[in-house]
């Protein structure tokens, strides 16, 4: 799994990501290359943003024993795996501002750093170490980014 609080392997997700472009079809699944960009930017937003709203208790609770491990652990994504609702993206996109963002907010997760992250609760599992964290989103982008070729 790539660490997200490297630099030289953050560099190689985003030249990943720069080798998307608007016309990138997926090799599996129902999003275009634009609301892929916008499903990966739900993973920060619920980090940077108050755009969500996070679960009641009993949620979370079954979020932490049931899901977890399946986000947070080393082993890679199913191809056309279940999507939790709020990272379902069905309207259409702009693939330079979906790109756009997704490029700040690993930048600014870099800059942040595993020390920021580490003990950190997340919105849905509670207090995360700085590998989950790094887990999470990493092996998230590399599941979307393999999805479309990159």
């Amino acid at each position: 799994m790539k660490n997200v609080f490297d630099q030289k392997e953050t560099a190689e997700i985003l030249e990943r990501i720069e080798q998307l472009s608007p016309s990138s079809q997926p090799l599996w699944g129902k999003m275009n290359v634009a609301q892929m960009l916008a499903h990966c930017n739900v993973s920060y937003e619920l980090v940077y943003e108050e755009k969500h709203p996070k679960p009641n208790f009993l949620m979370k609770f079954m979020l932490k024993i049931f899901v977890k491990d399946t986000v947070v652990g080393d082993k890679p994504y199913q191809k056309n795996s279940q999507t939790a609702p709020m990272f379902l993206i069905v309207d259409e996109r702009d693939f330079e501002v979906e790109k756009t963002r997704l490029v700040n907010y690993i930048n600014k997760t870099l800059s942040l750093g595993e020390a920021y992250f580490d003990g950190k609760a997340s919105h849905s599992f509670g207090v995360l170490s700085k590998t989950e964290w790094s887990n999470m989103f990493a092996k998230h982008l590399d599941h979307h980014l393999t999805q479309f070729g990159v």
